[in-house]
């Protein structure tokens, strides 16, 4: 507690502390990334595997075969099997793996091959490190600083994830939007009303816009998982900021995916959750202040 309280005296100081905290959490961020969309594959393995063996219409001699090869899946959590490198299988030891400072002594190679490790990785550290300063530094060493901290982290890793998989996990999306209710519940960021009324709103503004595509197009336009996660920062910050995110997170989506069009073509994949999430940590730190700007343009 006395330390708490020295924080909360020493601005600096927590800066300092939640600065080098965010390092460490990116880190860990980077395994998430990575291992949490394999684990998810892994799963969806077994469960239609398990499926198709009750299955009376396909012959065991199909499935089984199957079965067999799934079966086979090695174990993966998100602490083991331990860190290697993937090109000559070398094993990463304690001091190879301190944030962003491993990776600028090695370089960014590895030790044993001489590989080059992703630059990725010091940039989500990094990120993480700069995102939880400004979280510190708007809320303070409080309630509601320890709590943006978790969802600023929770889009941090789904925005790596989605990038990389187009994928955005219930397993992160579901505790978020609860741990959200949970918060509000104390009138953390919004009233427990106006949390609940978030989540609702925020799933279903994106689910009418996607249906009424479909019913025109007859084409998916969005995932899911962009309908929870809207959902999500509904649920921390209420129905009145749904409006910004929304706006912020189109714009930023437009400019992306018009370089990416001109770059690539329409080829690629577009995710869209990263600048939901984007829009999200920027209506957390600021949307209050932008709300007021434009309301006073025409006071």
């Amino acid at each position: 507690m006395q330390f708490i309280a020295l924080l909360q005296d020493n601005l600096a100081l927590a800066l300092i502390v939640f600065g080098v905290l965010g390092l460490c959490v990116g880190s860990f961020l980077n395994v998430v990334i990575h291992r949490l969309p394999l684990m998810m594959v892994r799963e969806w393995r077994a469960e239609c595997s398990a499926f198709l063996t009750h299955e009376a219409d396909i012959p065991q001699a199909h499935s089984e075969p199957i079965a067999a090869i799934i079966a086979n899946d090695a174990p993966m959590t998100l602490s083991t099997p331990a860190s290697t490198c993937p090109n000559c299988h070398h094993g990463i030891r304690f001091y190879e793996n301190i944030p962003l400072i491993s990776w600028l002594i090695l370089r960014g190679r590895c030790s044993g091959c001489k590989t080059p490790i992703s630059i990725r990785y010091p940039i989500v550290e990094l990120i993480t490190a700069i995102l939880s300063v400004l979280v510190i530094y708007h809320f303070g060493v409080t309630l509601a600083g320890v709590a943006a901290l978790i969802l600023v982290w929770g889009l941090v890793a789904l925005t790596g994830i989605d990038f990389d998989t187009q994928l955005l996990p219930d397993k992160i999306t579901f505790p978020l939007a609860g741990l959200g209710l949970l918060v509000n519940a104390k009138h953390i960021f919004v009233s427990p009303t106006d949390a609940i009324w978030g989540l609702v709103l925020g799933f279903l503004s994106l689910w009418v816009v996607v249906k009424i595509f479909y019913l025109l197009t007859k084409k998916h336009g969005m995932g899911q998982g962009d309908f929870k996660l809207l959902a999500v920062l509904g649920a921390w910050l209420g129905p009145m900021m749904l409006p910004l995110i929304i706006l912020l997170s189109s714009f930023l989506g437009a400019i992306v995916g018009i370089i990416l069009m001109k770059k690539e073509g329409m080829s690629r994949p577009f995710a869209f959750g990263p600048y939901i999430a984007i829009a999200g940590i920027i209506a957390l730190l600021y949307g209050s202040d932008i709300i007021s700007w434009y309301l006073g343009m025409y006071a």
